[in-house]
């Protein structure tokens, strides 16, 4: 059963920084794209990133390109997501997800994901 797991949101003011943390279970980690998406209040679900199984592929939306930076640890089957440079409008739950296997890096709203974390920016 795959099982995903994030920490790290929290509260920070805008122009600041935060690590967010997936860990990962029950499947092959190095096997898979992983994908980080997030979902703010009233608002529908917003792919934010993605990386290779193999971390030789990462992915950005345009408005999170040099702010935020994905990466993956496969020894220790965990996934990364640093945030600097927040802004308000980063406010969200942030969810991170299985993708397919290998350096398909498109993601699906099917795909499983954890329960999430949230990340709120204040003004």
């Amino acid at each position: 059963e795959v099982q995903l797991v994030e920490s790290g949101g929290g509260l920070v003011q805008a122009g600041g920084s935060l690590r967010l943390f997936c860990r990962a279970s029950g499947f092959t980690f190095s096997d898979y794209a992983m994908h980080w998406v997030r979902q703010a209040p009233g608002k529908g679900l917003e792919w934010v990133s993605a990386i290779s199984g193999d971390r030789s592929l990462t992915t950005y939306r345009d408005s999170v390109k040099g702010r935020f930076t994905i990466s993956r640890d496969n020894a220790d089957n965990t996934l990364y997501l640093q945030l600097n440079s927040l802004k308000t409008e980063d406010t969200a739950m942030y969810y991170c997800a299985q993708g397919s296997r290998g350096n398909n890096v498109v993601f699906m709203a099917t795909m499983s994901r954890g329960q999430g974390t949230q990340v709120t920016v204040s003004s």
